[in-house]
């Protein structure tokens, strides 16, 4: 039970709610219409592999 408010107190940083709100923007653009889904693949990609990476490092 312990384990479970530590991971999602850690799903509450800032960082995570930047990630999935930039994500949800891009797929909501990319759903309309508005932006080419090459370009949505490319920016959801570069955020995803930026806080992915500084997840690992703060472990390492």
């Amino acid at each position: 039970m312990e384990t479970l408010k530590k991971n999602l107190a850690n799903l509450v940083k800032v960082k995570t709610i930047v990630t999935m709100a930039v994500i949800a923007v891009f797929s909501v653009l990319a759903l309309r219409g508005d932006i080419e889904s090459d370009n949505v693949m490319l920016i959801v990609t570069a955020v995803i592999s930026f806080y992915f990476g500084t997840q690992h490092e703060k472990k390492a």
